[in-house]
């Protein structure tokens, strides 16, 4: 079991490499972060599963930043980005997906209908005749 979950960790790393490329070409910052992707990426997994919950629009956030990744890094040959902006975007996107999300959580709430659950008092113990009174 501990085999499939370290391998899992070391093909997601693997994985992580093209996303890495388009924000750097240095080899240091590639290899660090895929050694770091490496040590944190299932604690990681864990809280983004939590904010995917927590946050409706997440999943669509994340969408458009794998796409802006991927135009980046094919448009790269012809069109440099510099680093700062990729990452401006990056952050803009989840913080949109973010705020959008917790407008809506506060849009349901305020339309969901006030609690009419009351609480009903205990019925009263019945007395029979075999009570010894």
């Amino acid at each position: 079991m501990l085999l499939t979950i370290e391998s899992s960790d070391v093909l997601f790393a693997i994985d992580s490499v093209p996303a890495v490329f388009s924000v750097t070409s240095d080899p240091f910052v590639v290899y660090t972060s895929n050694i770091f992707a490496i040590l944190g990426l299932r604690s990681m997994y864990f809280l983004v599963q939590n904010a995917v919950d927590q946050f409706h629009y997440l999943k669509v956030g994340l969408a458009f930043i794998l796409m802006f990744i991927g135009v980046k890094m094919l448009a790269n040959p012809w069109f440099h980005t510099p680093i700062a902006v990729s990452l401006g975007v990056i952050v803009a996107l989840l913080a949109a997906s973010i705020g959008a999300s917790w407008v809506r959580g506060r849009r349901l709430a305020a339309a969901a209908p006030p609690s009419t659950a009351m609480a009903t008092p205990a019925p009263a113990p019945v007395r029979t005749a075999n009570d010894g009174r």
